[in-house]
């Protein structure tokens, strides 16, 4: 996957010295980072490195202590409302309503979203057959695969046609043939649309897969970032795969998170299994 031509337009997101504290814990030290105008890029890291922190902050959802940070265009703190309107964030924990029907669950969203009686149909038309979800449009969600559901969620998502697509492991518990339907539907968005997409995950293929540049995270810093090549290099291997660069840079799972990381990884794997 080629990287897009930097220097063509705005970055997408830009994150300068980006801090977080809880109380004497520093869970984000002074991270930096960019994203380019239609790049996937991957933010990798074990339990507890800072990864969804770094999200949330990126979203919105919470204030840095120190630095900065620019989403589409937008100062992250100074101006959330425009961030929250040019981007889509699907989390790790269920974002939709089991008892309604798929194509309600985005009608919803489509209102809240502020689009036009006449766009929202089209809209959720479009999404439904890009997600493959037509037939299923009309049934309970709480009928729908895990994989379904997933789609479902990333449609929600996408029905404003944001400049910037936040997904925090959207394929954790899912089986290999699902989560490789989801993979091929976030590059089908990403090249039709041109929008960012910024990727947390623990599945080392689907970054190797999915991003043109990855950061890796360790200890809320950020320990290595580039391409694959350029990972591969700094290690001294050309022929390193990504869980072994990852391995070098950050160190083995087991030795980072804590109760509340393996709690929820396994909630959002029974809801999607």
């Amino acid at each position: 996957m080629s990287e897009p031509e930097r220097g063509m337009a705005e970055d997408a997101v830009v994150v300068e010295g980006l801090t977080k504290r809880f109380g004497d814990f520093t869970a984000v030290d002074g991270v930096s980072f960019r994203a380019a105008p239609g790049e996937c890029f991957g933010l990798l890291g074990p339990n507890g490195a800072g990864k969804s922190t770094t999200i949330k902050m990126l979203t919105t959802l919470l204030r840095p202590d120190a630095g900065r940070a620019r989403v589409a265009g937008y100062d992250v703190s100074e101006q959330p409302q425009r961030v929250r309107s040019a981007i889509g964030y699907v989390p790790q924990m269920l974002s939709v309503d089991g008892a309604l029907t798929g194509y309600e669950n985005l009608l919803i969203c489509a209102r809240l979203q502020g689009l036009r009686p006449a766009v929202r149909r089209r809209r959720i038309e479009e999404v439904l057959a890009m997600l493959g979800l037509e037939d299923a449009a009309h049934r309970p969600v709480r009928t729908y695969s895990g994989g379904m559901v997933r789609r479902l969620e990333i449609g929600q998502a996408v029905l404003h046609r944001p400049r910037v697509l936040f997904l925090d492991e959207p394929t954790v518990g899912l089986d290999p043939v699902a989560r490789q339907g989801v993979w091929e539907h976030i590059e089908r968005l990403r090249q039709e649309h041109g929008m960012t997409v910024f990727l947390t995950t623990h599945y080392m293929e689907e970054a190797e897969s999915l991003c043109g540049r990855i950061a890796i995270m360790s200890r809320g810093r950020v320990a290595a970032l580039g391409t694959l090549a350029q990972l591969r290099e700094r290690v001294g291997n050309p022929d390193a795969s990504l869980n072994e660069i990852f391995t070098h840079f950050a160190g083995h799972f087991e030795h980072q998170g804590g109760l509340r990381d393996v709690s929820r990884a396994r909630r959002t794997a029974r809801r999607l299994g």
